[in-house]
């Protein structure tokens, strides 16, 4: 078995097809390979971060693991864990940048797609605020609570809170449902009515609330849930 990447052709070296064809036509596995560099006996750095990417479930829980978690894994090691862990926490400090180009959401699927790449793998439930101006720009996202989301433990007051003191024009609550499965509860439902009465008062408009499921979404206010 190969477990050097200079056991691979030149044109399948992820070093050289990265330099010739963009860092965007290679794998995640291909990507770990060049912060890994090196293999072991028996496996090449590509097949490594295949198994990293594997036992860590994908990228998003390879970015949650910890340092010592990473670590650990066969053929990785303190130098190598910190650079797979430094590359992450790039990457995770760039999405959360104000680049003066901020996301506009103009339907449930904009803002779908805003919040899934770091929602749909959590393992806990989560509910989040997307802050936004008068033009439907993201200005904020606010992670607020983590754990059981229902109507009893949730405070609606807290939900306005930057967004009075941002001067924000609308919000969009946004939670996951663990099991993957986006329907709406009944406990849902009755939370998106009190958020929506409360922004009526505030003058802060309600735009949605969406529950995300895996990779699929539900949007309350297409189905006329908790929106009069």
């Amino acid at each position: 078995m190969r477990y050097r990447i200079t056991d691979l052709q030149k044109s399948e070296r992820p070093r050289e097809r990265l330099a010739k064809q963009g860092a965007e036509s290679l794998s995640d596995a291909e990507l770990l390979a060049i912060l890994i560099r090196t293999g072991i006996q028996g496996e090449n750095a590509v097949q490594i971060g295949s198994r990293l990417l594997n036992t860590f479930d994908g990228l998003h829980g390879l970015r949650r693991a910890g340092y010592e978690e990473v670590r650990q894994q066969k053929g990785i090691g303190p130098a190598k864990a910190a650079q797979i862990k430094a590359a992450m926490e790039l990457a995770s400090r760039l999405n959360s940048l104000d680049t003066g180009e901020r996301y506009t959401i103009h339907s449930p699927k904009d803002a779908a797609d805003y919040v899934i790449p770091n929602m749909y793998n959590l393992e806990k439930e989560e509910l989040w605020v997307v802050i936004l101006d008068t033009r439907n720009r993201v200005i904020k996202l606010e992670k607020l609570y983590r754990g059981s989301v229902n109507s009893s433990q949730v405070r609606v007051a807290e939900l306005f809170s930057d967004a009075i003191k941002l001067n924000a024009a609308a919000i969009i609550v946004v939670h996951n449902h663990p099991s993957g499965d986006p329907t709406p509860s009944t406990e849902d439902i009755s939370l998106t009515r009190s958020i929506v009465d409360a922004g009526s008062i505030l003058d802060i408009e309600v735009l949605d609330h969406l529950i995300i499921g895996g990779k699929d979404h539900v949007s309350l206010k297409e189905r006329g849930l908790g929106f009069g």
